[in-house]
């Protein structure tokens, strides 16, 4: 079956060629002009992929990354103009896999796009060939049911922190190295800077933590990576 790609741009030419290049590559496409429309279609259509403006009318693109990431782990490219180095590393803070700066060669945003499908697929791939409840303590993570629970009460998490909590649990008692944590939850071929992980890990503190300041079960190796105690 063809993957369905989201585009949220307002520019009506961008649109176009996006539009063309992503069907002449096999993929179903469908668009929004603002972010209100763009998280509508997102809900409505569930697509495999969105490519999302940060300038976007009624509705800035950062604000629709922050939302989408909240309701699921749809992988999100973002389009950045050039220079805009702050809003870059606010949205992968807030959850987009990947970004590509404006102008952007067509041939250097499809390649992105299908590394991340890849990515997302083999993510999905490695979960589902993995235990699906994982306990460490009161501390328990079920993957087919995508909740946790910790001491009998449950826990909301984002999709990437989910992600990020099962991976440390499964491997608890294993150091992993921020670059580890890329690969596996981001992909090999990912652009962004290691501090997404360190983000990550201080909001699954805040969590899971009794103290969050002196974390006691998600605890720094320094000039390593990260633990999670048995």
């Amino acid at each position: 079956m063809n993957k369905t790609v989201l585009v949220v741009e307002d520019e009506e030419n961008l649109i176009e060629v996006l539009k063309y290049n992503l069907e002449r590559e096999g993929y179903n496409v469908l668009t929004a002009v603002d972010g209100e429309q763009g998280l509508e279609v997102a809900r409505t259509s569930r697509p495999d992929l969105v490519v999302l403006d940060i300038m976007l009318p009624k509705l800035d693109g950062l604000e629709v990354c922050r939302i989408l990431r909240r309701e699921s782990n749809v992988p999100i490219l973002m389009l950045t103009a050039k220079g805009e180095e702050v809003d870059r590393v606010v949205g992968l803070e807030l959850g987009a896999d990947d970004y590509v700066t404006k102008p952007f060669s067509i041939r250097e945003l499809m390649a992105r796009l299908k590394a991340m499908l890849r990515r997302s697929r083999m993510a999905s791939e490695i979960s589902s060939a993995s235990p699906e409840v994982l306990r460490s303590g009161d501390l328990e993570v079920d993957r087919a049911g995508h909740s946790v629970h910790l001491g009998g009460v449950s826990i909301d998490l984002k999709p990437r922190e989910f992600e990020l909590l099962a991976l440390l649990v499964e491997n608890r008692g294993r150091v992993l190295t921020r670059g580890q944590i890329l690969d596996r939850l981001w992909g090999h071929d990912y652009v962004g800077d290691e501090r997404t992980v360190d983000v990550h890990i201080r909001w699954l503190r805040n969590r899971i933590e009794k103290d969050p300041g002196r974390p006691e079960r998600i605890v720094t190796v320094r000039g390593v990576g990260y633990r999670f105690e048995v």
